[in-house]
């Protein structure tokens, strides 16, 4: 994985003019139902980060592109979750991972339209809510408008993530600060993910 995020962050810089196709189609890999499994989006979209930093991506562009990749992905899992409904649960990938689409499920029974919102800050749950939404017949309007919402910030929120990291990293403070810095950093998002997920709890109370 580590491998493969290299690659690509290093097509993206040396070919800045295909930029916004990659961070779109890392953003739609990360957030569509089967390729999920197999990239490390997150990472390479909080690398692309410091990219942007650095004056190698244009921010706009690169926001936009990944914003629009996240709902893509989300719009296609939807689809597929209406075209086959409950059969899902027999084909393959998705009957390599039963307890994924079950958790999704009863996250999407629990928290409804919130949990298209919600699902796309959770990596585990990202890729399966809106496949659930689909096979759960969900309103496409409702649908597609949580989608929106909630890539318009999934997208610069892990973007500027790296870009802030990239700020303190070519800093002048001293190496003691720096460290002290991404430590709290570390500390804090696994904090708020512990948080975040023993409040939006999955199992049924």
């Amino acid at each position: 994985m580590e491998h493969f995020s290299h690659n690509v962050l290093a097509l993206i810089a040396a070919h800045p003019d295909m930029s916004a196709f990659l961070i779109g189609l890392t953003a739609f890999g990360e957030s569509f139902a089967v390729i999920s499994f197999f990239i490390p989006g997150t990472t390479i979209l909080i690398a692309a980060g410091a990219l942007v930093e650095r004056g190698a991506l244009d921010p706009l562009v690169t926001v936009t592109a990944a914003a629009i990749g996240a709902v893509l992905g989300d719009a296609v899992s939807y689809w597929i979750g209406l075209r086959f409904g409950r059969a899902l649960h027999k084909l393959w990938p998705f009957n390599r991972h039963p307890n994924a689409l079950e958790q999704g499920e009863r996250f999407f029974q629990k928290y409804g339209l919130a949990s298209i919102f919600i699902g796309r800050f959770f990596g585990p749950l990202r890729a399966f809510v809106p496949l659930v939404a689909g096979t759960c017949r969900m309103p496409a309007l409702p649908f597609y408008i949580a989608n929106i919402v909630s890539a318009a910030i999934w997208a610069p929120a892990l973007l500027y993530s790296g870009y802030f990291m990239g700020k303190v990293f070519s800093s002048h403070w001293s190496v003691p600060e720096k460290i002290a810095f991404f430590a709290a950093a570390a500390a804090l998002f696994v904090l708020l993910t512990y948080a975040s997920r023993r409040f939006f709890r999955v199992k049924s109370d």
